[in-house]
């Protein structure tokens, strides 16, 4: 005899906060080797990935230095939506020995389409919740280096897929 059963689960901001403790702990590793981004900065940017988390309005976030321009080496965080079971790894492994010398920091977001489905209105009240107030920009290019998808954060059927991306 087989039995079947369904289960079914939601997506909480709690969860949101899970996720977005994975890249507040590699933040933290950047700001040990290289002096950014600071608490404030860590903060800030932790409150506005739960807030688009847990709303489900994130697609991807970057962050690291900046040089003429182009990335010189920084963690990418892209959101999957999917309802995939992906595997959840510990944080760690940034970028190490970098010459950040004349660089800056710098962070750039991208919204998914369920942001462009709300109004306008809607939009303000979850931007009023984020620290962080943002302007367009556009997409940053990247210096010679090389892209390593290595880390997957995940938690009831969202994940962050962390690709990182080194000077060669």
């Amino acid at each position: 005899m087989s039995s079947t059963y369904t289960t079914s689960s939601t997506f909480t901001r709690s969860h949101a906060r899970y996720l977005a403790s994975k890249p507040a702990a590699e933040l933290r590793q950047m700001q040990l080797l290289y002096g950014r981004p600071t608490d404030t900065e860590i903060a800030e940017y932790i409150v506005e990935l739960t807030e688009l988390l847990a709303g489900g309005y994130l697609n991807y976030v970057e962050y690291g230095f900046r040089r003429n321009g182009v990335w010189i080496a920084s963690l990418r965080y892209t959101a999957r939506w999917d309802g995939t079971l992906d595997s959840d790894d510990r944080p760690g492994r940034v970028p190490v020995g970098v010459n950040v010398q004349g660089a800056s920091w710098y962070s750039y977001l991208s919204k998914n389409h369920n942001w462009s489905a709300l109004t306008a209105s809607q939009q303000q009240a979850v931007l009023a919740a984020i620290p962080i107030k943002r302007v367009s920009a556009d997409v940053p290019g990247y210096a010679n280096g090389v892209w390593e998808e290595d880390r997957t954060y995940s938690r009831n059927g969202v994940s962050l897929s962390r690709r990182t991306f080194k000077p060669q």
